[in-house]
């Protein structure tokens, strides 16, 4: 291959991997995002308000439930068959669920059915969310040059704020053009509506992409390990368990910030959501612009010193910022978001694709990063939210929550500081 077509599938295999990332958290994100503002009274309306919250944040942490599962079965099928189809299929599957959700009755309609189906179809988006993200990093990784991997994969991060930004604007857009009662109506339907329109895009692009050289290579010398997930337990296992380290602060702390905050700001200190969500949108720009930079960085020094920079800032970071949200006004919010998504969370997410890629040989390189990256999501970013709601609903401060982030964050500190550092390494 000539390094001009090289340079051209490169590109198009970052594409690809970004907006099918973008895609997949929007709809990830507009699931959230609706379980915050209004999920507790459309699907439990016989609870609390506390109580539906933490119902709807429930229903949320089943799909990160069932990650493990669709990670494990999509991930031996791209070691074994390739990266590109098992991508195409994930993407599918999370649009048809999403846009199922936006049109499920409600409990007032058909009962306990409505929360049945809602979590049915958090499952598929769960199980289907499981495959995704680990593909487009090793997809990106391996059409790239080691001394741009951190830069080029920093996108698949781009893509999950992307898909944050865009879930936020869209909700935005809808609470300001709808009264509450119209949004609890059938506004809150539109964001699970829309992703039919945007997976279609997605899918036409991914199946555009070319498979990865390197996977190809492996392919040809029959280099692929007959049951991936086996051999990553038995020869990778103290890489598995840098990536699940690593995790708790990259999903679990982001989603208290990113879902629960949301539903702390609107709920308890009466911000109007349609502020709150332009704070999150802000903070979102912000990162957009930082994270492709501390990518730069990690190309240039290394994956552990930006990721450690990350992990500790997030732990320096908690009680100011939760402070800072605790004055109920949009500005100091604002600032919250920007200090915990857009640097803390920023710097750290722009290194990971990188760094658990460059931790695994090719024939088990997806296998290894999925099976690390879903079992850190469950124990982190599905639980999170509701952990956080429990701790408030217990202790009716958000003090506990604060030192939660930083127990998060000091694990995955941890984990990354005795790892080993993997910038430059050759891809096997």
């Amino acid at each position: 291959m000539t390094t001009g077509s090289q340079s051209k599938e490169t590109r198009k295999a970052i594409v690809a991997g970004t907006v099918g990332s973008v895609l997949e958290w929007y709809d990830y994100f507009a699931y959230g995002t609706a379980a915050s503002l209004v999920f507790g009274s459309v699907f439990f309306p016989n609870s609390s308000p506390s109580n539906g919250t933490l119902a709807s944040f429930a229903t949320f942490g089943v799909g990160f439930a069932a990650r493990p599962i669709g990670g494990f079965v999509f991930s031996h099928f791209g070691d074994r068959l390739g990266r590109k189809t098992i991508l195409v299929i994930t993407l599918l599957m999370m649009g048809v669920a999403t846009a199922l959700i936006g049109a499920l009755p409600t409990y007032a309609a058909i009962g306990w059915c409505a929360p049945l189906l809602l979590v049915v179809l958090r499952l598929v988006q769960g199980f289907a969310a499981g495959g995704e993200l680990g593909g487009a990093i090793v997809l990106a990784v391996e059409h790239t040059t080691k001394d741009r991997r951190a830069y080029n994969t920093s996108f698949m991060a781009c893509g999950v704020v992307g898909g944050l930004l865009l879930s936020s604007g869209v909700y935005t857009l809808i609470t300001y053009l709808t009264t509450d009662a119209q949004f609890k109506a059938w506004g809150w339907r539109l964001p699970f509506l829309l992703s039919v329109v945007l997976v279609a895009v997605g899918m036409v692009i991914r199946a555009r992409v070319t498979e990865s050289p390197v996977f190809e290579e492996a392919q040809e010398a029959r280099e692929q390990a007959r049951m991936p997930i086996a051999e990553v337990l038995r020869y990778h296992w103290k890489s598995v368990l840098v990536v699940l380290g690593a995790r708790l602060v990259d999903n679990g702390v982001f989603f208290v910030y990113a879902t629960y905050l949301l539903s702390y700001s609107t709920q308890d200190l009466d911000m109007d959501s349609t502020t709150a969500l332009i704070c999150l949108s802000i903070s979102c720009v912000v990162a957009l612009l930082l994270i492709p930079r501390f990518a730069t960085l990690s190309d240039r020094i290394g994956r552990k010193p930006v990721f450690l920079f990350g992990a500790g800032f997030s732990v320096v970071a908690a009680f100011p910022l939760f402070g800072l949200v605790r004055v109920g006004s949009p500005v100091p919010f604002t600032i919250a978001l920007i200090l915990g998504i857009s640097i803390g969370w920023g710097a750290l997410t722009s290194v990971v694709g990188a760094l658990f890629a460059e931790l695994f040989p090719t024939p088990v390189r997806y296998s290894g990063i999925t099976l690390g990256r879903e079992i850190g999501s469950v124990f982190a970013g599905g639980l999170s939210p509701y952990i956080a709601a429990a701790l408030y609903s217990s202790y009716h401060s958000v003090w506990p929550i604060a030192l939660f982030a930083v127990g998060l964050s000091v694990i995955s500190f941890v984990a990354v500081a005795v790892g080993p550092e993997t910038r430059g390494r050759v891809l096997e």
